[in-house]
């Protein structure tokens, strides 16, 4: 398992267990984990991950309306929503800098 899995995978179960239970600057961690994530997502995935990243944020506003369940799965999503608009944010700014590098 390399480097880049491994902060995914930290960066997913730190945002599921945030959602749930109270960690010390939970928000800054989270942001960092994907922060760090975004800087292993390939060049030619970087649209299929922003797409990724504006579906989970429709789809999570959904889920809540789910009977007995629901909120769970919107909860934990959200703290996965959260990663990945960090990440997304990253992606953003690395497609900038590689447009106007000469």
């Amino acid at each position: 398992m390399g480097v880049d899995k491994i902060i995914k995978l930290v960066g997913v179960i730190v945002a599921i267990v945030a959602a749930f239970a109270t960690i010390p600057y939970s928000g800054a961690i989270v942001a960092v984990l994907g922060a760090a994530g975004a800087w292993y997502i390939a060049e030619d995935d970087r649209s299929r991950f922003l797409i990724a990243a504006v579906a989970l944020s429709i789809a999570n506003d959904g889920l809540g309306a789910i009977t007995v369940v629901g909120p769970y799965i919107s909860t934990a999503l959200g703290g996965v929503n959260d990663l990945f608009l960090a990440a997304a944010a990253t992606v953003i700014v690395l497609g900038t800098v590689d447009r106007l590098k000469p």
